[in-house]
């Protein structure tokens, strides 16, 4: 296929705009999937994606329309809606040349259709809008054609209508993307040059690698070079990717989309966003574009069975080919043993990543309270980046705790602005910002600090908007906070994988809360057991649970009192001593439970 007639595109929009289900439209109208053979979601690939309802993972696939008798390739690529997927949007925008961007026509802008196209434009993409859902009774055109206008200031005068369930306008918007989204640049007689732009683990053929070609051509059997990894390896296979089986192929060429195997074990080999070129007639510079991704939230993560170490860091070695914004370093824990600190985008993600390693690699896990990096002013005029509460200095050396802040977007139909300000205000917000895009919708930029909103922040904001206030944030810094770490104490001792670093204002309640809870929790024992709240040496809140009672006099059958006081008294002495030099051992559903207070 000649390069002018080739068209890489990707879809963004907000979450449940109907990316997916327009994929599958456009897939259907390609004729890539017989009617047999067609489902729902068919370019969500994990069991997890279709349960939860949304994409996880972005997907390539390659399709062939003609118009007016000339065939054209479409190399579409679907992206997560997602703030906490947002690494696989930017990746996705960087190797396409235009893009799709999908609003609903009954909701409306929200605050990651925003968020998107800002990454699109840093690429210079061609942007085609296109009004989903317009056969719902509450869509109404013209008005989210208008906002979409003033918010983004993106021209809507020929905006496409289409209801991606039932087909409508479907024909129109793949004529539009022919006529519209320009062909790949590139040089077909320069020196390889190809991007790798996703990754992932194949049980047979090893690490694979889906390329976009810039210039020149990948064949089978060729000797490429990994510019990155400075290695060689032999081209094995060239596929191009399809909703069901792979396509093979002999050649990748200027322009395309394709699937590279390697043959490699070794899954450190291929790393996203590194070039590929000939190794006998290398290019010059590398594609430069991607950005190495920053981590949001910490969180340890631990086998439950501690001799499954060795099977955890095997599952994140290979999740991270496939999900390249996880970072991951061991840590140890006294309460938990051996495990990682996993860096994640957002709680959401979080959630994934644990979900996928339980599922796809047959491990039982336990995650402790996520935390954010702060940094760390120490007195000697040093910095220090801390990702865990046990890794702060003592209070005597410290200047200043500062942490990160992110700048939160928030759309919110009118009538719960006051909620949302009060959720904001509690969350330590200053606002930025307030535009009324109608009298029914207003847009807030707020500054929040990040640990505020990787617990529950977006429950709480769908709690008070009824579901209707969208969210979306980026990170703009580091700000000086009042903060302490608060330690929990089971019967005198630090439980390391439960402290946090919290704002003082708030460490008492906090430490009150975290010691009730815990009451419930810990087994009760032969000898009393104090549960405590502390910030350094200063104990801010306790709780005790009672100790076991054991009925010594019950082989008195009679006698003098005084054998019954001596047998309490040797009891006495007897629990004195084990509480001295007892140990508690806390259940598992202890960190599980008291994790989900925040």
């Amino acid at each position: 296929m000649a390069q002018e007639f080739i068209r890489n595109f990707s879809i963004i929009a907000h979450i449940d705009h109907g990316k997916s289900t327009l994929a599958d439209r456009l897939i259907q109208e390609c004729g890539a999937v017989s009617e047999r053979e067609m489902g729902t979601q068919m370019m969500d690939t994990m069991d997890i994606e279709k349960e939860r309802g949304i994409t996880i993972k972005a997907q390539s696939v390659r399709l062939t329309y003609v118009k007016d008798g000339q065939p054209y390739i479409l190399n579409l690529i679907d992206t997560p809606g997602h703030v906490d997927f947002s690494y696989e949007v930017s990746r996705s925008l960087a190797s396409s040349d235009g893009a799709l961007l999908i609003v609903d026509a009954s909701q409306g802008v929200e605050a990651q259709t925003i968020a998107n196209v800002y990454i699109a434009l840093d690429n210079d993409l061609t942007l085609i809008p296109v009004l989903n859902k317009i056969d719902l009774p509450a869509a109404d055109p013209d008005r989210v054609k208008d906002e979409i206008e003033h918010t983004i200031g993106l021209d809507c005068s020929d905006a496409i209508n289409v209801s991606a369930k039932s087909g409508i306008g479907v024909i129109d918007l793949l004529d539009k993307i022919v006529d519209t989204i320009p062909a790949p640049k590139g040089d077909t007689n320069a020196p390889t040059k190809a991007i790798i732009y996703d990754s992932w683990f194949d049980n047979y053929l090893g690490a694979l690698a889906l390329v976009r070609v810039y210039d020149g051509e990948i064949r089978k059997g060729q000797e490429i070079y990994v510019m990155g990894t400075k290695k060689k390896h032999e081209v094995l296979n060239l596929m191009y990717p399809h909703p069901l089986a792979l396509e093979k192929t002999k050649v990748i060429k200027t322009g395309e989309v394709g699937i590279v195997v390697l043959g490699l074990k070794n899954i450190g080999d291929v790393q996203v966003g590194d070039t590929i070129t000939d190794n006998k007639n290398r290019t010059a510079e590398p594609i430069d574009g991607f950005e190495e991704v920053k981590s949001f939230v910490f969180a340890g993560i631990y086998p439950i069975e501690t001799d499954k170490f060795e099977d955890l860091r095997d599952a994140l070695d290979k999740l991270k080919l496939n999900d390249a914004s996880i970072s991951y370093e061991p840590e140890t824990s006294v309460a938990l043993g051996f495990g990682f600190r996993v860096g994640f985008l957002g709680l959401l993600h979080m959630e994934v990543v644990k979900e996928r390693l339980e599922r796809e690699f047959n491990l039982d896990l336990i995650a402790t309270a996520p935390t954010v990096t702060y940094r760390v002013e120490k007195t000697d005029g040093t910095i220090l980046e801390i990702q865990n509460p046990s890794q702060l200095p003592p209070v005597n050396e410290m200047e200043n705790i500062q942490e990160p802040y992110v700048r939160a977007t928030i759309l919110t139909p009118t009538e719960f602005l006051g909620n949302i300000i009060t959720l904001l205000n509690n969350k330590r917000g200053v606002q930025e910002k307030m535009d009324y895009l109608s009298p029914e919708r207003v847009l807030l930029e707020y500054a929040l600090p990040m640990n505020e909103i990787v617990m529950d922040f977006y429950d709480k904001l769908k709690s008070v908007s009824k579901g209707y206030a969208s969210f979306d944030y980026d990170q703009i810094g580091y700000r000086e906070g009042d903060l302490v770490k608060l330690d929990v104490l089971v019967a005198g001792e630090v439980v390391d994988a439960l402290s946090i670093i919290v704002p003082k204002q708030n460490a008492t309640s906090r430490g009150r809360e975290f010691v009730k809870a815990m009451k419930e929790i810990v087994p009760r024992q032969l000898f009393e057991v104090a549960i405590q709240a502390s910030i350094g040496n200063k104990v801010i809140a306790r709780e005790t649970v009672k100790s076991m009672g054991k009925n010594v006099t019950a082989k008195c059958y009679g006698g003098d009192i005084t054998r019954k006081r001596k047998l309490l008294e040797k009891q006495k002495a007897g629990k004195k001593r084990m509480k001295s030099i007892g140990k508690v051992q806390l259940p598992q559903e202890a960190f599980l439970t008291v994790l989900k207070l925040d």
